[in-house]
């Protein structure tokens, strides 16, 4: 299976470690109200702003892993169960945390499955989301069309040296074929 298909995305955000503390802590002054009593981060990246998040709210935090990818490429259509939630969700207010709510549906699953647990309430939080998520976050930090580029994931190591992501190179060049395509009007 392709990786997600980039040419719907337009602009590239690189964001920074400041400005994904800045987004963070204002997600934390929105749901300090209502009260979670744990925290739920969606691996790998989910984990970094539910870590904050966790730390902000004083909650713990148990990861969980639900994706489409293995071993960093999208090899599934529908998020897949790699690491499913604790029974200490049971009778609980739960926030799920994702770094990115492209489709939405990631978020929808892992919060179905807490509620068959018996949580109390759950509310899903996610740092970026695009407009056509569906459905959208309980909570969204920046919402955005644009190509994200994560401070964690933006490089990588690759024969001894840092270089771009594979996928924001390839993310990058998709933009930039369709821009140039002729309107098909």
């Amino acid at each position: 299976m392709a990786s997600y298909d980039y040419r719907t995305r337009r602009g590239v955000d690189p964001i920074s470690w400041q400005r994904f503390e800045e987004i963070t802590r204002q997600l934390a002054m929105q749901i300090a109200p209502w009260g979670p009593e744990l925290v739920l981060g969606i691996a790998r990246g989910g984990l970094f702003p539910a870590t904050l998040l966790s730390y902000a709210l004083r909650r713990e935090l148990y990861p969980i892993r639900l994706t489409r990818r293995f071993e960093d490429q999208v090899v599934r259509r529908d998020p897949s169960w790699l690491v499913k939630p604790p029974a200490k969700v049971r009778n609980r207010r739960v926030l799920i945390v994702d770094e990115m709510a492209d489709s939405g549906q990631t978020l929808l699953v892992a919060g179905l499955v807490v509620r068959d647990m018996g949580a109390a309430d759950v509310k899903t939080v996610a740092l970026y989301a695009h407009t056509w998520a569906s459905p959208r976050p309980d909570y969204v930090g920046l919402l955005s069309d644009q190509l994200i580029m994560n401070p964690w994931d933006s490089e990588i190591l690759q024969d001894g040296h840092f270089v771009q992501h594979p996928e924001y190179t390839a993310a990058i060049r998709a933009q930039d074929d369709d821009e140039q395509a002729p309107d098909s009007q």
